[in-house]
């Protein structure tokens, strides 16, 4: 089965294009899905009535949100430094790699799974990795299903609650489940979510004309076995690659480890990052929009987007940071899926100790020099 390649920051850099076209037709602080419904830190609708202007000249404050989830509320004083771009303190986002290739997104495993940690006071962007092979319990499937589908892989959350399976019928769909899922099982809420599938992906890349990565070592994507994938063979040296090359890129994983990939999906990341804050990208972004619109899934608005690419703007390099559990954490192991019938590969790591790294993440208590840790180069 094919696999994708895109995260949190992706969403996060990309759709931003859309805001002033969906803004010019009234729907500014309109949804672009269904909410995730879930108790979160982000800000009340009236903290995001921000006009467009008043954004990106960064002069309107919002309130501190409510927050039952485990994540902490920043409350600025008057005399302290407030959120920019007119966003809140905080906000957690869900990037989702969904891996088909259809326009659609009624099936699909979530074979990427990120959240983005995006700190408006600092300002600051972090980005964490959750393995997809976590073992994990399942809340809130419809009654048919919540005796026999209780526990499974992380990234099947995703496709149990797409409208295709049927095994699922509360907010959000996919994301919505795969949301309740890491919130159900290490206590971690986040706000909103977008997901992508490769073909979106493609057409993202394509439409800024490509991206530029530096490869310090050759890449060696060629098939194993008759059962593998020719991802290609990238050498060492500054690449400029499309969107399929990038995509095959950032699949690379038979003859490396799946913690390998993500480093390298995080390399993708950063070109994104780098090209689409040049100011020569403006001519791209006609093509970006008409690449995007109808082949995202995301629950942000208008308005949230123009705060989140607002942010972007105003970091620092090191202020945009990526994680991952470090390899000591990374423990093979095996589990009986019954609806396999047979066992199956998990990382077989403590949930007390998911739940520890999630609280750091929470805090912004890890080091970007920790292992695991990341910044773009």
């Amino acid at each position: 089965m094919k696999k994708p390649v895109l995260i949190a920051v992706i969403i996060i850099l990309t759709l931003g294009t859309i805001a002033g076209v969906v803004f010019i037709s009234r729907k500014w602080h309109k949804p672009l899905g269904t909410s995730l419904e879930l108790p979160t830190p982000t800000a009340t609708k009236e903290q995001m009535t921000s006009t467009p202007e008043k954004i990106i000249a960064n002069t309107e404050v919002g309130n501190t949100p409510t927050m039952e989830s485990n994540a902490p509320t920043l409350t600025p004083s008057p005399t302290e430094a407030q959120p920019v771009c007119g966003g809140p303190p905080l906000m957690y986002i869900l990037g989702i790699g969904a891996d088909n290739d259809f326009s659609d997104y009624n099936y699909g495993l979530a074979d990427v799974i990120r959240i983005a940690r995006v700190d408006f006071i600092t300002p600051k962007i972090t980005v964490l990795t959750i393995p997809r092979d976590l073992w994990v319990e399942f809340p809130d499937l419809i009654e048919k299903y919540a005796d026999t589908v209780t526990h499974g892989k992380l990234n099947q959350a995703y496709l149990y609650g797409g409208p295709g399976m049927g095994y699922y019928a509360g907010p959000g769909g996919g994301p919505g489940l795969l949301a309740r899922t890491i919130a159900h099982n290490y206590g971690l809420y986040v706000d909103h979510y977008g997901a992508v599938n490769m073909v979106a992906f493609e057409k993202i890349v394509d439409a800024l004309g490509g991206i530029d990565i530096y490869l310090d070592q050759d890449w060696d994507g060629r098939p194993v076995d008759e059962n593998t994938e020719d991802m290609g063979y990238f050498s060492a040296g500054q690449r400029h690659m499309t969107g399929n090359e990038a995509l095959r890129f950032a699949r690379i994983r038979k003859k490396y480890s799946e913690v390998t990939r993500t480093d390298n999906q995080t390399l993708v990341i950063c070109a994104l990052e780098e090209k689409l804050l040049r100011p020569s990208v403006i001519g791209s972004i006609p093509g970006l929009i008409e690449s995007l619109i109808g082949e995202i899934q995301t629950d942000l608005t208008p308005a949230q987007i123009s705060q989140l690419v607002c942010v972007l703007t105003k970091l620092e390099k090191e202020n945009l940071q990526f994680i991952r559990f470090p390899d000591e954490m990374m423990i093979q192991g095996r589990e009986y899926d019954p609806n396999l019938r047979d066992t199956t590969f998990v990382w077989d790591i403590p949930k007390e100790d998911i739940q520890d790294f999630f609280r750091d993440f929470t805090n912004d208590a890890i080091p970007p020099d920790s292992e695991g840790g990341m910044t773009c180069p």
